[in-house]
């Protein structure tokens, strides 16, 4: 069978890695896919938002399934043009994309179904959201409604910081569009997690629990970056908390959805805040995370093919997804400068040296080949993966396939996991 995945990233790397070891021996397409997918799949040279020219080679080529990674090929309705071909479509409409497209949209929908979630006004004048923030006061959360490539988000600790924020949001633009209209939230205690499910439309499937490492430095310092790394599963998230999850957030959603007759096939991903009064909505993205993908996947024992089939047909009530009970963990390696302004077509050594490493495994996100050689095009630039018998052990085997990779100005956080390793 033929399998077309959208994507070129480490996300994306890691589901064309996934798929390629099904016993359905799948033949792997990525459009535009990046020089670790190209060693899995066959690269298209199609950019994930050219929706025209997605459709017109799903017509030719006529792949019995797509995987959709990215969110703005969702948001743009990606889905919507292939289903009217008849296409399996693993990745949700664009009516059900609006769970990341909007926060404003996912806000409303929290609040009409009492899903836990923080309170918060939405602003489209800044005079107003100033007015706002005064009255709020920090800390505070200020968030661009829009696709913001996971930096439209700002924890304030001042007031200060607020304003600027909001300044730079409304009024300088920074986000383009995204922040004419801004989500003021309330600032959240507890610890973050990320659960994703696998959804059909009727039937939720959640994955193994993640947390994702936000802050571009040590200690949960600085910016808000795509994601420095995660690991799996989150200890936060116990069997009893998956239950709560499931039963107060996951399953109300997606009531919530099909009552504004919104069929919802694809991955559900489900930012949290576990608070002393529970687990609370911090956000909704409609694909799989990156990086927590590169966690979450090397734990899958299950087909990948078959799951993403049985979402597609609507089937996977009929499917048993198992896990491996063994520890991820991930660490990005990320040019300098980011999430500012960075530089490209840096030189990447060490990649044969860090895949002999057991267990570990090389995830590239933002690289291209120059002249032969490989080098950086990204802010995050590659994901290196280790599985091990405890949490200590996945990310000792994760630093040390790090150790042996080098490009000039290469950046890392060296606490992945330190929430994890606290607990122990």
């Amino acid at each position: 069978m033929d399998i077309l995945v959208i994507g070129g990233g480490g996300r994306e790397h890691a589901i064309c890695w996934s798929l390629s070891k099904s016993t359905r021996k799948p033949k792997l397409y990525c459009a535009p896919g990046n020089p670790g997918i190209a060693e899995l799949a066959e690269c298209v040279d199609i950019q994930a938002e050219n929706i025209p020219a997605l459709v017109q080679w799903v017509q030719d080529h006529k792949p019995n399934l797509v995987m959709i990674g990215p969110e703005l090929p969702l948001a743009l309705g990606l889905a919507d043009e292939l289903l009217k071909l008849g296409v399996m479509v693993v990745g949700p409409t664009r009516a059900g994309a609006q769970m990341e497209a909007s926060k404003d949209f996912t806000k409303q929908l929290l609040f009409e179904n009492n899903i836990p979630t923080a309170k918060a006004g939405t602003f489209t004048d800044y005079e107003k959201a100033r007015a706002y923030l005064q009255i709020q006061g920090a800390p505070i959360v200020i968030k661009a409604d829009g696709l913001a490539a996971g930096k439209g988000v700002t924890v304030c600790d001042t007031l200060e910081q607020a304003e600027a924020a909001l300044r730079v949001a409304m009024l300088d633009r920074a986000f383009g569009e995204a922040g004419s209209k801004v989500v003021i939230e309330e600032f959240l205690r507890g610890e973050e997690a990320s659960v994703l499910a696998f959804v059909d439309g009727e039937t939720i499937v959640p994955m193994v629990s993640a947390q994702d490492h936000k802050r571009v430095f040590d200690g949960d310092k600085g910016p808000n970056t795509g994601g420095m790394g995660a690991y799996s599963p989150a200890p936060v998230v116990t069997d009893a908390m998956n239950a709560e999850v499931m039963e107060k957030i996951l399953k109300p959603t997606l009531e919530a959805l099909k009552k504004r007759g919104i069929i919802y096939r694809g991955i559900l991903y489900a930012g949290l805040m576990i608070t002393a009064q529970g687990p609370k909505v911090i956000e909704y993205n409609c694909r799989f995370g990156d990086p927590e993908t590169q966690v979450i996947l090397p734990r899958l024992k299950t087909d990948l093919v078959n799951i993403l089939m049985a979402v597609a047909q609507g089937k996977l009530s009929h499917l048993k997804v198992e896990w491996d009970g063994r520890p991820a963990a991930c660490i990005v390696l990320a040019s300098a400068g980011y999430p500012g302004p960075y530089p490209k077509g840096k030189l990447v050594m060490g990649l044969k040296e860090a895949a002999q490493v057991n267990d570990a495994y090389v995830f590239h996100a933002g690289t291209t080949m120059v002249h032969g050689r490989l080098a950086t095009s990204g802010g995050r630039v590659l994901c290196v993966t280790g599985v091990g018998d405890t949490i200590v052990e996945a990310l000792q085997r994760a630093y040390r396939a790090v150790s042996l990779i080098h490009f000039e100005g290469m950046q890392f956080r060296k606490d992945i996991g330190w929430r994890a390793i606290q607990r122990k």
